[in-house]
């Protein structure tokens, strides 16, 4: 019985409990008051939203890609609700929606442990984070390239690009499939559609602040100058492993989060190698667009260079790619729906005191 594959309701309701479990954990530690404001960059994408929905971008200062923001603005436009608020569901309901797609293109046992083992995709989906709208759009992307639409995907790819840069790999992905396959009319109407979305999110920027690249100009500006910090910072990206090797070197951490961390990367370390099996060979020629988004993402999260974040963010960084990673791990995961339910219940109140506990590090 407990070895029996998870439904999708079954995932649903562990998705919820999960939620459940999250939120009363927060309320027993009193640590969600204020916490969804604080957490993250959740301050950063409420201040450009906040400037979206009245038009209104004099003195903002940008730092993220904007895809955020921007669904954030019109959710509130749309339904009156509060931006706070917005910001929670979006990213709530993107998780929801990540784990079903997950499920739907691997599996429900890899859904299942997508959804709960990684702490930092927890704290995003339940106090507010951009990645899991990114995600939903991406792997919605997937999801149709698989039935064989080229349009759709394209826009889902372009919109998950404003949300988190390095999901253009979805687009990278599906444009190559797209040629390999010699759909040479549909990779233009692709192409097309993409570029028009691209150039609707430049124009802002370009005319309020004379730089269309500004949102990319910041990842090499904005990290080191708002913490403070003084030192080797490194560059954006470099060769493989230099930034999480010497950032480990020179940014020493507490060892339970050193642990966590490397854990991680061997982790996806692990499931990269694994994806060279020879069972999975006929899987990555069937999807192409999926091999080639997870090849460029892996290589890139292990070229990031700037020191500081490179090991510590790596497993909030390694989040869109983790459905691959547990795919390709599948045949040594444990297949007991017990395992399941333990961690949808252990996995958020781990994750809730975690997040009461960066808060109370860096802003008490």
């Amino acid at each position: 019985m407990w070895r029996r594959e998870p439904t999708l309701r079954e995932l649903l309701l562990l998705v919820i409990l999960g939620g459940l479990s999250f939120g009363a954990t927060l309320i027993a530690l009193k640590g969600w008051q204020g916490l969804v404001l604080s957490f993250g960059d959740n301050g950063a994408y409420l201040q450009v939203a906040t400037a979206i929905r009245h038009w209104d971008f004099h003195d903002l200062d940008i730092q993220h890609f904007m895809g955020y923001p921007y669904s954030i603005a019109a959710l509130s436009l749309v339904s009156r609700l509060p931006l706070a608020f917005g910001l929670r569901l979006i990213a709530g309901v993107g998780s929801v929606v990540s784990t079903l797609l997950v499920a739907r293109l691997f599996g429900t046992w890899v859904g299942a442990y997508f959804a709960f083992l990684n702490f930092a995709w927890l704290q995003i989906s339940f106090l507010g984070g951009s990645e899991p709208l990114a995600v939903a759009l991406g792997l919605g992307a997937f999801w149709s390239f698989r039935r064989g639409h080229t349009l759709l995907p394209a826009l889902l790819g372009a919109l998950a690009t404003t949300v988190r840069p390095l999901m253009f790999f979805v687009l990278a992905g599906i444009g190559i499939a797209s040629l390999y396959h010699k759909r040479c009319a549909k990779f233009l109407g692709a192409l097309a559609l993409a570029s028009a979305v691209g150039l609707l999110y430049l124009w802002p920027l370009a005319h309020y602040f004379g730089d269309a690249l500004l949102t990319v100009h910041s990842y090499t500006t904005r990290d080191y100058g708002a913490a403070n910090l003084t030192g080797p910072h490194g560059r954006l990206f470099g060769w493989p492993f230099h930034g999480i090797v010497v950032g480990t070197m020179l940014y020493p951490a507490p060892l339970t989060n050193m642990i966590l961390s490397f854990l991680w990367i061997a982790l996806v370390i692990a499931g990269a190698a694994a994806m060279f099996r020879r069972e999975l060979r006929e899987y990555w020629r069937a999807n192409l667009a999926e091999a080639v988004f997870c090849a460029l993402y892996v290589v890139t999260i292990f070229c990031y260079d700037y020191l500081l974040w490179a090991r510590s963010n790596f497993i909030r960084f390694a989040i869109p790619v983790l459905p691959f990673v547990f795919f390709a791990l599948l045949r040594w995961l444990p297949k007991d729906r017990r395992v399941i339910w333990c961690l949808s219940v252990v996995g958020p109140v781990l994750a809730a005191c975690s997040a009461v506990g960066i808060r109370n590090l860096h802003f008490h």
